[in-house]
């Protein structure tokens, strides 16, 4: 059994996989140690599952497109005194077997057994399944 648990989020902003790169190298996406951060509103309740080898997968435009490792979550306070959560995750973003993914807010867990492989390193894309045949295995839950 697995003793870790991921998270999934929506790239807002980012039409492809280089963005979230170019996002991600800004000095405003990062922490003071120079690592990528993501902020967001709620503080995940399954903090030490996360913190225990989890990884954050990026959706893109609808499809799951790659992930990167979490290192730790970090107490950020806004300028309106309201406590947040830094996702601070490893540089390194590793592209997985795209996925079609519908539409959602914020983040989600995502269990182990339900994430795609990641692709061999120096591989930037698998050959896609037709976009019709993704959906319909994305819709009835096999992808």
């Amino acid at each position: 059994m697995d003793n870790f648990i991921n998270l999934i989020k929506l790239s807002v902003g980012s039409e492809t996989y280089e963005d979230i790169l170019a996002w991600q190298s800004s000095k405003r996406a990062q922490t003071k140690d120079g690592l990528p951060r993501h902020v967001t509103r709620m503080w995940p309740k399954r903090e030490a599952e996360i913190l225990n080898g989890g990884s954050i997968y990026w959706v893109i435009k609808g499809v799951l497109t790659c992930r990167q490792r979490i290192l730790r979550l970090d107490e950020v306070i806004g300028s309106d005194g309201i406590r947040r959560c830094a996702i601070v995750s490893d540089p390194d973003l590793i592209r997985v077997q795209t996925a079609l993914k519908r539409p959602f807010q914020g983040w989600r867990y995502l269990k182990p057994a339900d994430t795609p492989p990641d692709l061999p390193k120096g591989r930037s894309a698998e050959d896609p399944l037709p976009t019709e045949l993704n959906r319909a295995l994305a819709e009835i839950g096999v992808l």
